[in-house]
C-alpha cells in the first residue's frame, strides 16, 4: 500500500510539473510580439520635378532619420531624358540625394571632382555614426573591366575626405590596399572599424580604419583564407560552399556579429567582429534567378529582435528572428506596383522601424515602408 501511495504522489507532481511547464509555454507565446507588418507608402518619396531618377543601388538612414539615396544618372535612357536644356523635365538628378523623413527632398550631390575617383557604378550607400557618408563601385556595365578597386568617404555635404584603393590596382582578393568591385560597408561604431562587402570579384570580407584606411583583417566563407581560384557556380544542396560567390551586403549588429550577405550562394553567414564563422542560413537555396541574399537590416529596439533580408530572386523581403534565425515573416513579391519589386537591391530601417528599398535593373526607384 505504501509503494502505491508513493507511486501516486509521484505521478500527481510530474502531472503538476508538466502541467505548469505547458502553461509557462503558453504565456510566454502569449507574451511573444508578432512578426512586425508594414504599409508601403505610394508618394514617398517627392523627387523634384525636374529630375529623373535611374536605377537606385543604395539607401541609408542617418542620425537624424534622413534617407540617403544613391541613383545612377548613366543608367537613364534616351527616353528618360530631355533633349532641350530649357525642358521643365527631365534631366538626370544628382548620384547622391537626401530627403527627410516625409520624403521632401533636403539636397543631392556627387560626380567627378577634385583628388577622388569617381564610382563608374555607383553601387552601395552607408552613412556612419558620424554621419559621414561612404560610397562604393561595383556591378553595372564596367564589372567585367574589374577596374573599380576603390571606396569613398565624403561629409553631408558633399566634401571629399578619403579615398581608400585607386582604380586598376587590385591585386586580388589578398590586396590590403585596393578593393574589387566591393558592393556594401558598414562602420561600426564601437572599433571605428570599416567592414566592407568586397564582393563582386573579389571573394572576402575585408576589415579597415574608418579613419586612416589602414589594413585591419580579413576572412572569406566560413573565416576561410579567401581564394580566387575556388569554383564559384551555385551549389543548391548538400554542405555550403568554402569560398563566398558575391559577397554583397554587411551589417554589424550592436553586440557584435557581422551578417555577410553571400549573394550567388543563397545563404548569409554569421561572423564575430574577428571573422570567426558563427552560423549560416540558406535563404530560398534552389532560386536560379539574381540571387536571394542581397541585403540585411536590423531592427531599431534595443535587442535588435528582427532581421530583415533583401531577396531579389523572389522579390521579396524575409523577415527573421535575429537570435534564432528562425522566419517569422515575409511580404513582397515581383513586380511593378508599389509595394512589388523589380531587381530589390537593398533595405535599410530608420529608428522607428520603417524600412527603405532600392531597386536597379528596371526596378530604378526607391520605396518606403511603414512599420504598422
Amino acid at each position: 500500500m505504501t509503494r502505491t501511495w508513493q507511486a501516486v504522489v509521484w505521478a500527481a507532481a510530474i502531472g503538476g510539473l508538466v502541467a505548469t511547464e505547458r502553461m509557462l509555454e503558453r504565456a510566454a507565446s502569449a507574451q511573444r510580439s508578432p512578426a512586425p507588418s508594414f504599409q508601403v507608402d505610394p508618394f514617398w518619396p517627392k523627387v523634384p520635378k525636374q529630375w529623373t531618377i535611374g536605377q537606385v543601388s543604395g539607401v541609408a538612414v542617418d542620425s537624424r532619420d534622413h534617407v540617403w539615396v544613391l541613383q545612377r544618372p548613366w543608367s537613364l535612357e534616351s527616353d528618360e531624358k530631355a533633349g532641350n536644356p530649357e525642358a521643365e523635365c527631365c534631366t538626370p538628378a544628382p548620384p547622391v540625394m537626401e530627403f527627410d523623413a516625409d520624403g521632401t527632398y533636403v539636397q543631392g550631390w556627387g560626380g567627378p571632382g577634385e583628388g577622388y575617383e569617381w564610382p563608374a557604378d555607383e553601387h552601395g550607400i552607408h552613412v556612419d555614426y558620424k554621419d559621414n557618408i561612404w560610397i562604393t563601385s561595383a556591378g553595372g556595365p564596367r564589372l567585367r573591366e574589374r577596374t573599380e578597386n576603390m571606396i569613398l568617404k565624403f561629409n553631408r555635404a558633399g566634401k571629399f575626405l578619403l579615398q581608400v584603393g585607386r582604380r586598376g590596382q587590385s591585386k586580388g582578393s589578398l590586396d590590403t590596399a585596393n578593393f574589387n568591385n566591393a558592393a556594401d560597408l558598414f562602420v561600426y561604431a564601437k572599433t571605428n572599424e570599416v567592414f566592407v562587402a568586397d564582393g563582386y570579384v573579389n571573394r572576402r570580407v575585408i576589415v579597415i580604419d574608418a579613419d586612416t584606411g589602414t589594413f585591419k583583417r580579413m576572412w572569406g566563407a566560413y573565416g576561410n583564407p579567401p581564394d580566387d581560384k575556388a569554383p564559384n557556380t551555385l551549389t543548391d544542396e548538400g554542405p555550403g560552399p568554402q569560398q563566398f560567390n558575391t559577397v554583397h551586403g554587411i551589417r554589424v549588429s550592436d553586440d557584435g556579429l557581422v551578417y555577410v550577405n553571400d549573394r550567388r550562394n543563397n545563404r548569409l553567414q554569421v561572423f564575430t567582429l574577428d571573422g570567426k564563422f558563427q552560423r549560416e542560413i540558406f535563404v530560398e537555396r534552389k532560386t536560379k534567378l539574381l540571387g536571394t541574399s542581397f541585403s540585411t537590416a536590423l531592427s531599431p529596439d534595443r535587442q535588435q529582435q528582427y532581421l530583415y533580408l533583401a531577396d531579389a530572386g523572389n522579390g521579396r523581403i524575409h523577415i527573421y528572428d535575429r537570435q534564432t534565425l528562425q522566419q517569422v515573416g515575409q511580404f513582397g513579391r515581383i513586380g511593378r506596383y508599389a509595394g512589388q519589386f523589380i531587381f530589390l537591391h537593398v533595405v535599410t530601417a530608420d529608428s522607428r522601424g520603417n524600412l527603405y528599398t532600392a531597386e536597379v535593373g528596371t526596378g530604378r526607384r526607391v520605396q518606403k515602408f511603414v512599420k504598422k
